[in-house]
């Protein structure tokens, strides 16, 4: 990437809406927009919003505009920054995204504003990621997680990890210096201390992964039961909305139906999946196929029983589809006369979406199951973090394990430089192009 371009993109969502922006980053933004600008740019003040009109090669209006300018290094990018403020319909984004291209600019990569924001120094790896987790977030507990991170909350914590690793490398490349000096027990107990302190730390982010992975994809969640339990009722209850047919006709859901909802601040990506039953239909059959798939791979099963009804094979199948699994069993209708025989569960809850009866305890039980998640929390962000981090902690064990057996204290050193390069692959300061560019891939184009 030659970061001299000037690149160019909407940076706001396609559709219908009132206001539009189109972004530009670079040495020429402002002597771009003045090109397709009414008014003087190169003279404008920074930050100060500058009304006028957008006008193509022939002198005629596209839009009136508002337009903002950030020069460098006082901007996201750290490069002279435009932000064109139009009005949000699709063809007037194009048009002036279109002039913006004939005046100098290129179209900008998936992600590569922020990507330039991490090469120019003013976000770290870390932080650059969770710009993307800020725009995701599902819930109001996952964006104050990655408002944290990209405050350099997780960032300083393993800039601090680092340099307590530093400090015991300089401690041990003091005594490789003045090889005269003995290395005594008291010594060599301090500096495994130090470096054992420094894994304990380390596995605080490791311990957190599930937890940090649930706030950013949700926590996969199969509703499953046979036809006609409520299981499109529960969803449309859960989502607020009426997310899934619901009707007295078994078989109605064939196909899975995927909506994300938030439970306690932690957000489920809940499936609702087909009636579990004998069916000749081949239809059917394929979304029976589908339900059972669903029920293998998710991390949380609610598996639904009619209690208005008695125990059928149909109910006693899908026990045995979720022994041994992460469940919520849950007895439904429990607003009409009971008649299952709740012998059969060992743990239940009885609830009613219609009355509200066994919500809350069944909502505390979700909440439970997905494992304590605040905002202070350190989190590793995915599995490239969570690999680089265990990878650390092992050669920091294997320090320790060199230090113990006094094979030599440069073998020590060697272990704990390999620890310090993987950290700091996480923050960027080590780190190769062919990671920036898998990272900065997975952003829309504009951020």
């Amino acid at each position: 990437m030659k970061t001299e371009d000037t690149i160019s993109a909407i940076a706001t969502a396609l559709g219908t809406a009132g206001v539009g922006i189109i972004r530009m980053s670079g040495e020429n933004s402002i002597a771009i927009a003045e090109k397709i600008f009414d008014r003087p740019l190169q003279t404008a003040p920074d930050r100060k919003i500058i009304f006028g009109h957008i006008k193509n090669p022939a002198g005629e209006i596209v839009d009136e505009v508002l337009i903002l300018i950030m020069r460098a290094p006082k901007s996201y990018t750290r490069e002279n920054v435009v932000e064109i403020q139009c009005h949000g319909g699709v063809e007037v984004l194009r048009e002036i995204l279109s002039l913006t291209f004939k005046a100098g600019a290129r179209p900008a990569e998936r992600g590569e504003f922020t990507k330039r924001a991490f090469l120019n120094g003013r976000l770290d790896l870390s932080q650059a990621q969770a710009v993307l987790d800020v725009i995701q977030a599902k819930t109001a507990t996952a964006l104050s997680v990655a408002q944290n991170q990209l405050a350099g909350k997780t960032s300083k914590k393993i800039r601090a990890i680092r340099t307590e690793i530093l400090n015991v490398l300089a401690h041990i490349e003091a005594l490789i210096d003045f090889p005269e000096d003995d290395i005594d027990d008291a010594v060599t107990s301090e500096l495994d201390a130090k470096i054992l302190a420094q894994i304990d730390a380390v596995k605080i982010f490791l311990a957190n992964q599930r937890s940090g992975r649930i706030l950013r994809e949700g926590l996969e969640t199969a509703i499953i039961g046979k036809p006609n339990v409520g299981k499109s009722s529960l969803l449309n209850f859960l989502a607020e909305t009426d997310r899934a047919i619901v009707t007295d006709i078994p078989g109605t859901t064939r196909d899975s139906i995927e909506e994300f909802v938030n439970i306690r601040g932690v957000p489920l990506k809940i499936i609702d999946t087909a009636g579990i039953r004998s069916s000749d239909n081949p239809v059917e059959q394929i979304g029976i196929e589908r339900a059972k798939d669903c029920a293998g791979r998710a991390e949380l099963i609610l598996a639904l029983f009619d209690s208005s009804r008695e125990i059928s094979a149909e109910d006693l199948e899908i026990l045995r589809l979720i022994e041994g699994r992460s469940a919520i069993i849950l007895l439904t209708k429990a607003d009409l006369t009971q008649v299952i025989d709740t012998a059969r569960f060992e743990n239940f809850i009885a609830i009613s979406v219609k009355t509200g009866a066994g919500v809350e305890k069944f909502l505390d039980t979700i909440a439970e199951k997905a494992g304590a998640v605040n905002a202070e929390m350190n989190f590793v962000r995915d599995e490239r973090e969570a690999d680089l981090l265990r990878r650390a902690v092992e050669n920091l064990e294997e320090a320790r394990a060199t230090l113990s057996k006094n094979i030599g204290i440069d073998f020590v050193a060697i272990d704990l430089r390999a620890a310090l390069e993987l950290l700091s692959e996480l923050t960027g300061e080590s780190v190769t192009e062919d990671v920036i560019n898998e990272i900065f891939s997975k952003f829309c184009i504009g951020k």
